[in-house]
């Protein structure tokens, strides 16, 4: 089983691939970045929390979701780290999950990023991967994505990559911009 190979969506400059025990710590950093957990709280943690998470839930999760591909309604998440290609630092991540919050059918896209790598590229380029993997491999037929109205670089990411406005919901007691994305949508792009 150790010689299988990493999960990766090659985005040009970055790649995306499946979380590794070796991510804790830029995960733990990146996620404890005031610009990060704004938008984020509850990604925030300790590092052993996130030692937990990672090796326990995410990367067990990661496996299953990757397994069942392309029946994927039964997965919770699926969670890939946003590394740089040219020098392998972990940067961001960019993942796939059910949020209950949403009217069905209720599978999102979700990302945060280094605030040391914003405003790069590297994020919609993330987004984009994440996308094209699910329309072209599994049978998700729609995707949102949400973004609190003064998450002015969320807000751009999404639009960037062909989302579409729908309205505006309420998520832990604040306004959330909701968007919606279609495979057939998408397909036509």
């Amino acid at each position: 089983m150790g010689d299988e190979k990493m999960f990766t969506i090659d985005c040009g400059d970055i790649l995306l691939r499946e979380f590794q025990v070796e991510d804790v710590d830029a995960i733990y950093e990146i996620t404890n970045q005031p610009e990060v957990y704004e938008f984020l709280p509850d990604w925030k943690s300790t590092r052993e929390q996130r030692f937990n998470w990672v090796t326990n839930y995410e990367i067990p999760s990661n496996k299953s979701f990757l397994e069942a591909v392309p029946n994927i309604e039964e997965q919770r998440y699926l969670r890939l780290g946003i590394v740089l290609k040219e020098t392998g630092e972990f940067i961001g991540f960019c993942t796939t999950g059910i949020k209950e919050e949403l009217p069905a059918p209720n599978r999102e896209i979700a990302f945060g990023i280094s605030k040391y790598h914003t405003n790069k590229g590297y994020t919609s380029l993330a987004v984009k991967g994440l996308i094209q993997f699910l329309f072209a491999n599994t049978n998700v037929e729609c995707l949102n994505a949400v973004a609190l109205e003064r998450n002015v670089g969320s807000n751009r990411v999404i639009q960037k990559n062909g989302f579409e406005f729908v309205g505006q919901i309420e998520i832990d007691k604040e306004l959330h911009n909701h968007y919606v994305l279609q495979k057939s949508e998408w397909q036509g792009r």
